[in-house]
């Protein structure tokens, strides 16, 4: 396998990297969901893919920081500030407050995470297009206005907080459940540098509580990643989990610091949205299983989230947990009212699918789940969303 990766890539040090991985995320994969039918074909396909990522990614990354550079008036030969890590420190630079915060982000999600136009358009729900025209604009806002290519001072990192988290936590989603077509459906880099890059942040300031609830949310997030995804590639929802496969060494570091964040509301300090949804995160992560978790708490946290942040999409989570404490008719009477700005959105329909299959309604699920069929350009997530279709009885 290793030969053959190596002829078609010219690199023998890819090649092995791809297989070493290829053999990991079997060793995870297998121990949870079991031997697919063909494994050799399995292991062949997936060092496959990591060739690809990785070849990619390489390509992408040193291209877009020389982009982010060029956008920028050249660098001081010396960086002022705390920040000793390159990669976070372009990150302030690019999160700069003249641009309007949805293009600081997508700006930066494309120059230095390395993210795609579509990946990014796809995180901000809109079409390719727009998001194209968006981060053109920012680009060319940049040079108009002569922003500088320069380190923030350290009193002006506050200001540009909200930015680099927003971009972290896209960057973080885009590995949790990738949404380019023919990619890895997880993929690790992604999280483990979003959590790597999070823990920076925290250290250079630890006071900060969205910081912390950020990484508490990655956490309690990436202890799920190992039981997600099936041996045969498909998608495992949270209720068929095997919760003993979850990373019980990040379940409670998650925990520990969804505590302290606790601790300081209790105090007065009002959380925000990503302490929030940390909070979610611990919720579920306490339950030893879905039929145990306690839904009036998580619904009771969203009713709180969607007062800070009454985005269409908090609303849709926020059903899911309607449905499990008020049933699945008032949830849907919810997101009914959310078609308009979510009928581009696969989680939409995937999660209208599954209300409309507990009410009996089948040939409305049947419709609902090739809708979301159609928009999900994830393949595992493809892979689950047809086994529930074909589930349904005729």
């Amino acid at each position: 396998m290793v030969a053959g990766l190596a002829r078609r890539f010219g690199n023998l040090d890819t090649a092995e990297e791809a297989a070493a991985e290829a053999f990991a995320m079997a060793v995870e994969r297998w121990h949870a969901g079991g031997v697919p039918p063909n494994p050799g074909a399995w292991l062949t396909t997936t060092a496959h893919r990591k060739a690809i990522d990785r070849v990619r990614r390489e390509n992408k990354r040193d291209d877009k920081h020389r982009e982010a550079q060029m956008v920028y008036e050249q660098a001081p030969a010396e960086w002022a500030g705390a920040i000793d890590d390159d990669r976070l420190r372009l990150i302030f630079v690019c999160c700069h407050p003249a641009l309007a915060m949805e293009s600081r982000v997508a700006l930066t999600l494309r120059m230095v995470g390395g993210l795609t136009v579509a990946e990014i358009a796809r995180a901000f729900l809109v079409s390719e297009s727009t998001m194209g025209q968006r981060i053109t604009r920012a680009k060319a806002k940049i040079k108009a206005a002569g922003i500088p290519y320069r380190m923030p001072s350290e009193t002006d990192l506050l200001p540009r907080m909200s930015g680099v988290l927003a971009v972290l936590f896209l960057t973080f989603n885009e590995g949790y459940l990738a949404t380019g077509p023919g990619a890895e459906p997880v993929r690790a880099d992604l999280t483990a540098e979003a959590i790597r890059l999070t823990r920076l942040v925290r250290t250079l300031m630890p006071e900060e509580g969205e910081v912390t609830g950020l990484l508490a949310l990655m956490l309690l997030t990436e202890a799920r990643r190992t039981a997600r995804i099936s041996a045969a590639g498909e998608l495992v929802p949270l209720d068929e989990q095997h919760r003993e496969s979850w990373d019980t060494v990040l379940v409670a570091e998650g925990h520990r610091l969804v505590r302290e964040r606790l601790a300081a509301a209790a105090a007065g300090v009002a959380p925000g949205r990503y302490q929030i949804l940390a909070a979610i995160g611990a919720v579920h992560t306490s339950a030893s299983g879905i039929r145990d978790t306690d839904w009036s708490q998580v619904l009771a946290l969203y009713d709180q989230l969607v007062r800070l942040d009454p985005s269409p999409v908090v609303a849709l989570n926020r059903a899911i947990a309607v449905a499990e404490v008020d049933g699945p008719e008032a949830a849907l009477a919810t997101i009914d009212g959310l078609e308009k700005t979510l009928t581009g959105y696969h989680a939409f329909h995937a999660t209208r699918a599954d209300l409309l299959r507990r009410l009996g309604r089948t040939q409305d699920a049947r419709a609902a789940y090739d809708e979301a069929i159609a928009l999900a350009g994830n393949s595992a997530e493809t892979a689950y969303l047809t086994r529930r279709r074909g589930q349904l009885l005729l």
